[in-house]
């Protein structure tokens, strides 16, 4: 989803808004309480966050798994499938519909087998691979995770320090990181992260943007932080000439992209992956994709995450 503004800062109408959050953050809290979760047959590595929003945990999770194929697990990525109409649980195929299983599961399911499955328990029975990678999940008590990573938006934190609606957070700061055993900071700037005494590991968005140097793009997107996308093409030096925001996982049609197709004005149409993949095949045409992937700072710090796992 897209934040509102006043997530930032603790406006009048946060400060309004607040005692919903208390009740939000105190569900999450009762559940954890009287969750009983299931035990899978694999080690679970769960990748989630405090906040609602874009932090970047669907690339960490990418790379996470991509490091456990490396040291010759295998694995299987588990998702609810925001987004998507689907309660599963079914596998996911890479060629899918986004309108049925989500944009994130089709990003994962181009790299490993990908379960959908509201209910991480059930879906957590059909596979067999060494190591569930659960995208999303921290505050999901189905499932027993063997390790928790959370991932921050270095840049913007956790917003004004609320909860949902009055700010961007699903719980309490010091309740989500106690089940913590990692943080991952995306990006720079400084969180302050508390009493938490586990491993902080550093990491970056890497743009593959070399194809557009010089380039004269129309950028749109309908993901959670847009200007991250408009940042990282003119860091590869395209030449933005205008941009169109859409809400979070907006289904496009084809009048959405006629109207961008006018408003670039022959600029070359360029999105992110999450938004490609939420095209249907036949508008793809003549849409360009800036591909980005998470990388650590110390790789180190990685494999000895992961060295826990087993």
């Amino acid at each position: 989803m897209r934040a509102p503004d006043f997530w930032q800062n603790r406006s009048p109408l946060a400060l309004l808004l607040a005692p919903l959050g208390w009740l939000y953050g105190a569900s999450v809290a009762l559940r954890a309480a009287l969750a009983n979760p299931a035990q899978a047959r694999a080690r679970v590595l769960c990748v989630g966050n405090l906040t609602a929003g874009g932090s970047g945990k669907t690339p960490v999770a990418l790379a996470l798994g991509a490091a456990l194929m490396a040291r010759g697990k295998t694995i299987a990525f588990l998702t609810r499938g925001y987004g998507g109409s689907l309660a599963g649980p079914v596998m996911v195929s890479p060629n899918d519909d986004a309108a049925r299983v989500g944009d994130e599961a089709l990003l994962l399911a181009n790299i490993a087998p990908t379960i959908l499955a509201a209910d991480r328990a059930v879906g957590a029975r059909l596979t067999d691979a060494d190591v569930i990678v659960m995208d999303d999940g921290h505050q999901n008590f189905m499932l027993a995770k063997t390790l928790s990573v959370v991932v921050v938006d270095g840049e913007t934190g956790f917003g004004n320090g609320l909860m949902i609606p009055a700010g961007p957070l699903r719980e309490p700061v010091a309740q989500g990181l106690a089940r913590a055993d990692a943080v991952v900071i995306m990006g720079g700037g400084d969180v302050a992260l508390g009493d938490f005494r586990g491993p902080v590991l550093r990491a970056n968005l890497t743009a593959d943007g070399e194809a557009f140097r010089g380039m004269r793009v129309f950028a749109f997107a309908g993901i959670g932080r847009p200007q991250k996308f408009i940042a990282s093409l003119e860091q590869a030096g395209a030449i933005v000439t205008g941009s169109r925001f859409f809400p979070d996982h907006h289904p496009y049609s084809l009048g959405d992209l006629d109207c961008l197709i006018k408003q670039a004005g022959g600029a070359q149409l360029v999105t992110t992956q999450k938004d490609f993949v939420r095209l249907a095949p036949h508008q793809r045409s003549g849409i360009a994709v800036l591909s980005v992937r998470a990388v650590f700072d110390d790789p180190a710090q990685v494999s000895a995450l992961l060295d826990r796992l087993a």
